[in-house]
């Protein structure tokens, strides 16, 4: 943009009009024709063309017409013509328009003078407003609001111009005036709102004359003084007392908006418990009561603040946070969930549960499009509570395996994973819960389901009758040996009676997989298959039972979960089963099993064999049943469950130190000014105020009002855009706050001239606009100027600023230009490290398509440095536990995540190996969803990697 402009309208530049046929239209006594050639005249204008030719025509023959709506675009016309010449002043022919603007301001049509006062708003030629001035006092009297309104409006404008105070001495005196009688709301809003802006003290004084009628107000004065409000406490802290009553009496106004605003403004001034407690009840109030989904994400958001800083209070209002669970919407229920995790307590956790639980059922009998992904989210909800306080999981456990059978396999993936760590922290519910389990198995369907729920049955049925309980339900579960028959005419057929089709949702295929620690491996069926029998009773003896189905789609993975699972019930059988006969049949049966599987992926049926890795497994089982010793007996009776239990100690630790770390607070500095409370006066104190000390003094006290190293950050943001030698020298301070980047140029005149016209010329590169165009700005000698410029983001790229200062001096004609340093916006301000499950992460790696594979190339000798290196410079989470990343065996393989102010995931997958002479070599990958991250993000590693800072 090369102007300021107020005014866009869409033009189709196809079908340009000629500025002629323009002419002739506004020449002709045609009202309509007149409106369609203004348009075509404005739209033109708007896109660069010049039209002089024009002006006197429209000063002929449309400045008399009486018609509104070409008077309207007349006053649009005016707006956007240049109304000055190059050297800024006043063309001689726009002395043409002041008679008949005045004109229009003594118009008997209100609606005439109204927009005639507000297109003054828009001028800023004190030229051409000065022999107006008197026309627009005289409208402030008007008998209609309408121009009342917008002459209040236009004295504002003209007030604030820089010669304004000249042109308008006593307008505040004369506006306060008009504040006292007026009636007309609206009016009444932009005379406050002009002292506002213009004479703070007087609209000070008029709100503290008037302050028992502000809950009466109308909202649109009441948002004013709420604005006016803040910008007088941030000023003077010491006088927030007495204002904070008079938010306090508007959290009862009609105006949801006027709500909003008090409960934000009572957060930003006050810390009293009293005031907070006053805002999240409005916020929660709002979210009851809103049905718009933007409201009530933005109301979440402002109680997920309130919470990071005042978790006590919000600790109360939990169950009025959990009743936005009542929305549809899934972000909504998200934030909403993870709001009240933060706020569980041991006396309100049975509340949340009792929630939580109704919403499971809730799930259970309504057909929703997303129950599904709703259900997920309250099970690790769910699962996150029964962690925290353990003494909750029986009211709960039993409830959630009926959904181990869901139709949503994460879902039910998420149960199977709360069933396993309760079943462990949890000895009490140990038996119920491995019998709840297999009455429930055959209904599970999906593949990784039921591994784990056999690994769970396979290490926690400990007593006689679980363990041949455990082994039955497998059998059934298996059907019918063998898995297929080979017929007289050589036709291999499924061995089942024909009632039982195996209708399987997938087709194995050979594919990599991604292992827990990121790297691949080869699998051979597919991970996620589930099955259904619609003609057939789940769970009945004729239906097929679920492993066998899912096995004779391919999945040898399972099968290879099915014999490690029967070989420890047969371990544990010789243990609690004093009949030899009967372990050696059941082990005979195990073997069966296990042969007839074998069978099965070395045969034609399937269209690709079993894979070398479940083949090997399977065998193993095979030679343990023939052959156990008392060393393998304890490996796999013993140590697997101990492993399992490191992992869960490891879990728990890593939560603890995350805990810590988040609670370690800055301390203030020794030469802080200590207050001391107890020995103020508290004379004419209210309570509120009191409260609001008590908790100042709290936050000066832990360093809370004090930002750790926000100084030397500041200083590391400071860019040097112009040379010291330079006749202009130029350092900017670059913010990033989400979508937005704040430039603040200091610009220096080093000459003994003076410059003219100085204007700083940016342009962008990526995904960065511009917002306006910096205007020109005259510099003394030897003197400096603040210069702010803003720039959008719209998403998560390295982007490029460059651009120019051009000037001009006295002595030479021409425009001097001194061209500036490039300003790179680093990715790193847009990313912040974040966690994800280890499921989540590998489904988001299978389906994000952009990858970036950068080749290690690095003098750092040692795998964990490296590491460490690469989560400080790409500000990444590191999801391998230390346990994991533990020893000194020549291989590292890493998983980190971030998530960027976009909602964006940053996947990155480190693989490094040390070679014999002590260098490192490997890959690292970058996936996401779009293209921008992976490339950024990439492009930071290779900077960053060989070791530099």
């Amino acid at each position: 943009m090369e102007k300021s402009c107020s005014l866009l309208v869409h033009f189709d530049k196809g079908t340009p009009a000629l500025a002629n046929e323009i002419k002739e239209a506004l020449e002709s006594n045609d009202a309509d024709a007149k409106i369609d050639a203004m348009k075509k005249a404005i739209m033109l204008l708007l896109n660069g063309e010049a039209l002089p030719q024009l002006f006197i025509t429209i000063v002929r023959y449309v400045l008399p017409s009486e018609d509104h709506t070409v008077q309207k675009l007349l006053l649009l016309y005016l707006e956007i013509i240049e109304k000055t010449d190059s050297k800024g002043r006043v063309l001689p022919e726009m002395i043409l328009i002041c008679q008949n603007l005045r004109n229009n301001l003594q118009h008997p049509n209100e609606y005439i003078r109204g927009v005639t006062l507000r297109f003054l708003c828009r001028l800023s030629e004190s030229e051409i407003i000065e022999p107006l001035i008197p026309s627009v006092l005289l409208n402030l009297e008007h008998r209609h609001p309408f121009v009342r309104r917008n002459a209040v409006l236009a004295v504002m404008s003209i007030y604030r111009l820089p010669q304004g105070e000249q042109l308008l001495t006593d307008a505040p005196e004369m506006i306060e005036r008009m504040l006292v009688s007026e009636q007309d709301p609206s009016t009444k809003r932009n005379a406050f709102l002009m002292l506002f802006n213009c004479a703070l003290d007087r609209a000070v004084n008029f709100l503290l004359t008037h302050v028992d009628g502000v809950p009466e107000w109308n909202d649109l004065l009441q948002m004013v003084v709420l604005e006016l409000i803040r910008k007088v406490c941030r000023t003077n802290k010491g006088e927030k007392g007495k204002y904070i009553k008079i938010i306090i009496s508007l959290l009862n106004a009609p105006s949801m908006a006027v709500i909003y605003e008090c409960a934000a403004t009572l957060v930003s001034l006050s810390s009293a418990p009293t005031a907070i407690r006053a805002a999240a009840n409005t916020y929660c109030q709002l979210l009851l009561s809103q049905s718009d989904n933007n409201v009530k994400l933005i109301v979440l958001d402002r109680l997920k603040e309130l919470k990071t800083l005042h978790r006590d209070i919000m600790v109360d209002m939990i169950m009025d946070v959990l009743r936005a669970l009542s929305s549809p919407n899934l972000d909504i229920r998200s934030k909403t969930i993870d709001i009240a995790l933060d706020l569980i307590t041991p006396r309100n956790v049975d509340e949340v549960v009792l929630t939580l639980k109704k919403e499971v059922v809730k799930t259970q009998s309504t057909e929703l499009e997303k129950n599904g992904e709703y259900r997920q989210m309250l099970v690790q909800a769910i699962h996150s509570c029964a962690i925290k306080f353990p003494e909750v999981a029986s009211t709960v456990v039993h409830l959630l395996m009926d959904f181990l059978g869901d139709n949503n396999l994460a879902s039910a993936m998420d149960v199977a994973v709360f069933v396993r760590e309760i079943i462990e922290s949890n000895p009490k519910l140990r038996v119920s819960i491995v019998t709840r389990l297999l009455d429930t198995f055959y209904q599970i369907r999906g593949a990784r389901v039921c591994s784990c729920a056999l690994w769970i049955i396979g290490e926690y049925c400990l007593s006689l009758s679980e363990v041949e309980c455990g082994i039955s339900t497998i059998k059934q579960c298996l059907g019918d040996l063998p898995f297929y028959t080979v017929a007289d005419e050589g036709d291999v057929t499924v061995s089942s009676k024909p009632a039982q089709q195996v209708n399987s949702i997938t087709v194995s295929s050979r594919r990599p997989a991604i292992l827990a620690d990121g790297t691949y491996a080869t699998q051979s069926a597919a991970s996620e298959t589930a099955f259904s029998a619609p003609t057939l009773v789940r769970g009945s003896l004729a239906s097929p039972g679920n492993l066998r189905s899912l096995i004779l789609t391919g999945d040898f993975f399972l099968g290879a979960v099915v014999a490690c699972t029967l070989t420890k019930l047969i371990l544990r059988l010789e243990e609690v089963q004093p009949s030899k006969t009967e372990v050696n049949k059941a082990s005979t049966g195990a073997l069966l099993i296990m042969v007839s599987m074998l069978q099965l992926g070395q045969s034609s049926f399937l269209p690709h064999p079993i894979d070398h890795d479940s083949y090997d497994r399977i065998v193993l089982c095979i030679r343990l049943l023939c052959n156990t010793g008392n060393e393998v007996r304890k490996i796999w009776l013993q140590s697997c469950r101990q492993s399992f239990i490191k992992m869960l100690a490891d879990k728990q630790f890593r939560e603890i130190e995350e805990i810590k770390a988040k609670a370690q607070i800055t301390h203030a500095q020794p030469d802080d000014l200590i207050d001391f409370y107890h020995l103020k006066s508290r004379k004419g104190m209210s309570q509120l105020e009191l409260e609001d000390e008590v908790q100042d003094d709290l936050k000066r006290a832990t360093g809370e009002f004090t930002k750790d190293g926000d100084d030397t950050n500041k200083l590391n943001r400071i860019l040097q855009l112009t040379g010291f030698s330079d006749p202009v020298y130029a350092e900017a301070y670059v913010t990033v706050h989400h979508y937005d980047i704040v430039l603040d140029v200091s610009v220096i005149n080093r000459t003994k001239e003076t410059l003219q016209n100085l204007c700083l010329e940016l342009a962008t590169m990526g995904d960065l606009k511009l917002v306006e165009r910096p205007q020109n700005y005259t510099l003394a000698p030897e003197s400096s100027k603040q210069i702010r410029a803003n720039i959008k983001v719209s998403s998560t790229e390295t982007g490029v600023i460059f651009g120019n200062i051009v000037y001009e001096t006295s002595n030479v004609h021409e425009r001097m230009v001194v061209v500036l340093n490039d300003i790179h916006i680093d990715i790193m301000d847009y990313i912040s490290p974040a966690t994800c499950g280890d499921v989540a992460f590998r489904s988001m790696w299978a389906e994000f398509e952009w990858e970036n594979k950068v080749a290690v190339n690095t003098a750092i000798q040692d795998e964990k440095d490296f590491l460490n290196h690469i989560i400080r410079s790409t500000n990444m989470k590191c999801l391998t536990p230390p346990s994991a990343l533990d020893g000194e065996c020549g291989f590292l393989a890493a998983n980190l995540y971030a998530k960027s102010v976009f909602g964006e995931d940053a996947l990155v997958n480190v693989s490094i190996e040390k070679q014999a002479d002590g260098k490192l070599s490997g890959y690292i990958r970058i996936r996401s969803k779009t293209q921008g991250i992976a490339l950024s993000l990439g492009d930071k590693i290779t900077l960053k990697q060989k070791g530099s800072s």
